[in-house]
């Protein structure tokens, strides 16, 4: 009887141990690997990199800006972003996992479409899914 009761208390402390090294390894492993890497710009405007995970994860999706009449570019409205003062950006992907805030002048909606007087040139790709995550991390939200 006394032996089972030795080999429960092992037990037990092999996974208190368990336990108590668990929280630290995912600490550290969480603190090499980070989804995104935020560089600062001219004008208070960041760089945001995703890592191809982080951007998974989010759902991240673009489409290119295209003309419009009158010299408009036009966005879907999922891409414009509101500022604190009311002023409108879209975040654009220069290149694939990168992301950065563009300032855009909205002319009217739509619908589903932005027509812009102002925005990134035709063909620039912008965030149509996943903009409420960049701006979070861009603005260092939930840390």
């Amino acid at each position: 009887m006394q032996r089972k009761n030795l080999w429960i208390a092992l037990a037990l402390i092999i996974a208190g141990l368990q336990l108590a090294v668990c929280p630290q390894w995912a600490e550290s492993a969480q603190s090499k690997e980070k989804g995104a890497k935020i560089e600062p710009l001219e004008e208070g405007l960041n760089r945001i990199t995703l890592t191809e995970m982080a951007a998974k994860r989010l759902g991240i999706e673009t489409i290119p800006v295209r003309s419009g009449e009158r010299e408009q570019y036009v966005i879907p409205y999922s891409a414009v972003v509101y500022g604190l003062y009311g002023d409108t950006w879209a975040y654009t992907s220069p290149k694939p996992l990168v992301f950065v805030r563009h300032r855009i002048n909205v002319e009217s909606i739509d619908g589903e479409l932005a027509f812009l007087t102002e925005g990134p040139p035709v063909g620039t790709q912008v965030v149509t899914v996943g903009v409420a995550e960049l701006l979070g991390i861009e603005k260092g939200i939930g840390k």
